[in-house]
Order: structure tokens, then C-alpha cells, then sequence
């Protein structure tokens, strides 16, 4: 029989509930009822979020590299920087399985290619070679165009190179530094000295031998390495403190004189060459170095995965051949290691400079 009053109770009470599920799904929103979320679930809720967020950072890291590798070199094509980042960066691309191309971005003794990697994305997918001047620029220029302390991480560092004094037979008749010397002060602001750019090793290496010598020589800072090289070879200048690599094929060909290292020992790629200090000039040690920067903040999983890959190029008998007919030191070692190295550099240059009265003019 039909009685109204159940009915009207029958459509007024609430359906039963699912006992078995802790969330009601709305339609429109699709959120969870958080009303009905217990504290246990919610703390497996946050669990499963955590996981999910290492599980997506690890895949990430795990991907790492996934596309093109560029390595900037700030100085022109022809350069040791630039030497070296093409010959290691092959190998190194076997071992990343991505390619790695090298980009030049020379001017401002290397500032504006360090500057340029500095505001590029902290991803690992763009380095720099940095060189002996990187550590000069905060020492040198106020105010500094960067700080290679605080604006990179370092990723391994690649070798290191003597610095060799070298002139032209042809406007220099000294085969010796002695020579050199006695010829420099017979004509007091003659000899034109240049440099790849102000700040540089070369800049460096021509202030200290004024002063250890007391000789008055002329500074000429050119753009970049690649152009002192044609200049000093025709003729336009005199000498140069070239890093050993760009200037080895010329002085085996006769074309340049090399009259002595700037380190600590004779360099085997050129044994009969003595050093500074057994020239009679102990103080005129300069070593120019190179390491591989990416930008403060690049992941340390990717830092990790670069430095292996390039410790092992420098593993290769290959490479290893190649950088000592250069006359390259390879140096290899951990990020942390290229670390400890700048901040101890930079101090020595610091107080290099302040000893020499070196300045930016």
C-alpha cells in the first residue's frame, strides 16, 4: 500500500557511502573531499608526492645530456684555449654521447665570452674555458667584470702550459735572455712587447721581467692571441710570452726564438730551452692554466657527469699524445679540486699585481 510519508523519507535520506574509499571525486573539480582524508592517509598522500618529486629529479639526472654541449672559448680561434677545448671535446663527446661544439666569443681579455657564460642557463649544457686571466680580472679591473668565484662552478680543470718568451730573429738579435736583456737596454723603449689583452699572462709576464730585468720595453695589447701571431711573425712586434702550444710549430721551424720557459723546469717539448730561473731571473715564474666552468647553480649531478666524462677523455693515450707534443700538463682531478685551485690563484695573482703596479691602462 502506498504511504507518502516513507516516500518522502526515502528521497530525503542520504545514499550510503562507499566504507571502502576515503575520497569523493567531484565531477567539475575533480579535487579530493579533504573532509573525509584521515591523518594516516594524508601523511601517504604527502609520501607518494615526495616520491614522485625524487623519482622525476632522479630521470632527469639520469638523462643528462640530452642535446648539444657548447663550450665557450672567450679568445679568438687559434689559441691554446681553443686548441685544447677542440681536442678534448671530441673524445669527451664519445663518452657524453652528445655532441659538443666549441663557440668562440673573444674581446675584453676575455670578458665578454666569461660574461656571456655567466647569464647562461645553470643547466651543464654550456661551459667556458677559462684561462690564467679569469683569475686576474677581479684584481685588475675596478670594478671587476666578474667574479669567477662566485658566478661559476668549476667542472675539472684541463692542464696547464709553460709561458715561453719568444722573439723575431729578424728584429731581435738575442738568442739568450742575457742577450735579450743587454739589447733591451741599449735601446730603452724600443722593443715593442705584446700581449693578447691587458691582464693577461703574457701582460703579466712582460710587467714582472721589466722589473726584474730593469728594462724599459713598450706594451702593445692586442684582441686576442691569434692576432699577435701574424704580427710577430711579420715583423709588426718584437716578442711576446706565448703560451708554449700556439708557438712550438715556429720556433721548431726557426721562425721565432725562444729564449726561456717561465716554470719550473724545462719543458720537454723544447729541452734545450732553460728556464727563467737558470737564466739568472728566479722570480719569473708564470703558469697559465685552463679549467672548464658552467654557471653557479648547475645541477651537481650533471658537474659530476661532465667531470667523468672529461677525466676520461684525458685517460685516452690519444689525447695524452697530443696534449704533450703540445706541451701540455694534463691536469684532470675533481670539481672540488679546479675550486681550491682559483680561490689560491686569485690571491697569487692579487698579490702579484699590487707587487708589479700592473693596471688596466
Amino acid at each position: 500500500m502506498y504511504q507518502p510519508d516513507k516516500a518522502i523519507a526515502a528521497r530525503s535520506r542520504p545514499e550510503p557511502r562507499n566504507r571502502g574509499v576515503c575520497c569523493s571525486i567531484s565531477t567539475i573539480t575533480m579535487e579530493p573531499d579533504m573532509r573525509h582524508i584521515t591523518g594516516k592517509n594524508t601523511i601517504t598522500i604527502a609520501t607518494a608526492i615526495i616520491a614522485s618529486t625524487l623519482a622525476v629529479n632522479q630521470a632527469r639526472a639520469e638523462s643528462f645530456p640530452a642535446r648539444t654541449i657548447t663550450i665557450i672559448v672567450p679568445f679568438p680561434a687559434g689559441g691554446t684555449p681553443d686548441i685544447l677545448a677542440r681536442i678534448m671535446g671530441e673524445k669527451a663527446s664519445a663518452q657524453l654521447k652528445q655532441p659538443i661544439v666549441v663557440e668562440n666569443k673573444a674581446g675584453a681579455g676575455g670578458s665578454i665570452g666569461i660574461q656571456a657564460a655567466a647569464r647562461s642557463k645553470n643547466d651543464g649544457y654550456t661551459l667556458v674555458m677559462c684561462a690564467y686571466g679569469c683569475a686576474v680580472a677581479p684584481s685588475l679591473y675596478k670594478p671587476a667584470p666578474y667574479n669567477i668565484e662566485t658566478q661559476f662552478a668549476p667542472v675539472v680543470m684541463v692542464g696547464t702550459v709553460p709561458s715561453v718568451l719568444v722573439t723575431n730573429p729578424k728584429n731581435i738579435p738575442a738568442k739568450t735572455v742575457q742577450d735579450f736583456v743587454r739589447y733591451a737596454k741599449a735601446h730603452p723603449g724600443k722593443v715593442n712587447a705584446a700581449s693578447s689583452g691587458v691582464g693577461g699572462s703574457a701582460h703579466i709576464g712582460i710587467e714582472m721581467l721589466k722589473r726584474e730585468a730593469g728594462i724599459d720595453i713598450a706594451h702593445i695589447p692586442y684582441k686576442g692571441a691569434g692576432q699577435v701571431a701574424g704580427d710577430l711573425l711579420g715583423g709588426q712586434v718584437d716578442m711576446y710570452f706565448d703560451n708554449l702550444p700556439a708557438s712550438l710549430a715556429s720556433i721548431k721551424a726557426g721562425r721565432l726564438n725562444a729564449l726561456a720557459v717561465a716554470s719550473k723546469e724545462r719543458s720537454a717539448a723544447i729541452p734545450d730551452v732553460p728556464t727563467f730561473a737558470q737564466a739568472g731571473y728566479p722570480n719569473m715564474m708564470i703558469t697559465p692554466w685552463f679549467g672548464l666552468l658552467a654557471p653557479a647553480g648547475t645541477p651537481q649531478e650533471n658537474i659530476s657527469k661532465l667531470n667523468a666524462a672529461f677525466n676520461a677523455a684525458f685517460k685516452d693515450p690519444g689525447i695524452q699524445k697530443k696534449f704533450t707534443d703540445l706541451g701540455v700538463d694534463i691536469a684532470g682531478g675533481t670539481s672540488q679540486a679546479l675550486a681550491d685551485f682559483i680561490t689560491s690563484e686569485t690571491r697569487k695573482i692579487a698579490t702579484l699585481i699590487k707587487e708589479n703596479n700592473i693596471t688596466a691602462k
